[in-house]
């Protein structure tokens, strides 16, 4: 249920603001970013809570502990923030600023078109250190097309877990929702991994995660599918795909934009990779697509991207009149 009746209009101002200003990289080198101390909490946690002498069983429910706490201040910050910038004159625009510092449309762009760029500035080296930013693969790995792949692939998914999805939980629950999703994710990132240290630690975080990102990461694949013909891709064969190989993805939500990105641009996605020393055997998803992706696909992506955030403005700006 929203909070307030005008939170699609507060979201649009915060698409807008985000598209528009990004995270000024002045501005943060002087504040700290708050999904930053959202991670330096979830860091402390982990030290605190983490303990290598404690069964598996005990470092479950610490972590369980840890994800309670994680959420349950973000809703209260969230909150309180909303609550007192709604007190201020035109403190719906504040609400919108502080939501966009909390989305990442422009800062995901920019970072992928500086994979697609640094192939023409510094070859594949530079490439490499670029898609290094975005992805958790070992980039020494990866030929050309795989930088490309890795970089279409994270523009995909981070279009659901960066923008549909936090823009999802504010239109539901308000600054609070969209705070403690953002917690909740940023705990997926840091300690939801099957290590030796966090496989027990971060499983509440990432099944947290999974669960809280069901319907975004549908919502993305059904927008990156009805965007695809901006980059010559046909929104029946994105959807038929979609309902083929997103299941396949080792991920429960990541197969939706991505599959869908991948039968927009016709290329095989995903597929084995190397994560430092390990190697995963995935299925291709839409594995009757092309295999070697190229620079000149990521701007095809960044397109896709684009429209597709549009679409997804233009689907709060829908509900922001019924209501």
């Amino acid at each position: 249920m929203l909070l307030h009746t005008d939170a699609p209009w507060i979201l649009l101002g915060a698409l807008a603001l985000d598209a528009l200003i990004g995270d000024p990289a002045a501005l943060w080198r002087r504040l700290p970013h708050p999904v930053s101390a959202i991670g330096v909490a979830i860091g402390w946690l982990d030290r605190r809570l983490n303990r290598e002498t404690w069964s598996a069983a005990t470092r479950r429910r610490a972590g369980v502990a840890a994800l309670a706490i994680l959420v349950g201040a973000g809703f209260a910050s969230g909150f309180l923030v909303e609550s007192l910038l709604r007190r201020l004159p035109a403190g719906e625009w504040f609400v919108a600023l502080a939501a966009s510092v909390f989305l990442a449309q422009r800062s995901l762009y920019d970072h992928v078109a500086r994979v697609r760029d640094a192939f023409a500035v510094g070859g594949l080296a530079a490439a490499r250190a670029a898609v290094s930013m975005i992805v958790g693969r070992d980039p020494d790995s990866l030929d050309e097309a795989g930088v490309c792949r890795a970089a279409i692939e994270s523009c995909a998914e981070n279009f659901s877990d960066g923008v549909v999805a936090p823009a999802f939980w504010f239109a539901l629950l308000g600054l609070p929702g969209l705070i403690a999703y953002k917690a909740v994710n940023t705990a997926d990132s840091m300690i939801g991994h099957r290590t030796p240290r966090h496989e027990a630690f971060g499983w509440a975080a990432a099944r947290f995660d999974d669960v809280l990102n069901v319907c975004p990461a549908r919502l993305s694949g059904v927008l990156v599918a009805l965007a695809g013909p901006v980059a010559g891709g046909q929104p029946l064969r994105a959807f038929r795909t979609m309902g083929r190989d997103a299941r396949k993805h080792r991920s429960p939500n990541a197969g939706w934009p991505e599959s869908a990105m991948a039968a927009a641009l016709a290329l095989a996605l995903a597929g084995p990779r190397r994560y430092g020393a390990r190697r995963v055997d995935d299925p291709f998803l839409n594995p009757e697509g092309r295999p070697t992706a190229t620079p000149g696909d990521i701007t095809r992506a960044l397109r896709v991207f684009v429209a597709a955030g549009v679409l997804h403005a233009g689907l709060y700006a829908a509900l922001a009149l019924i209501l």
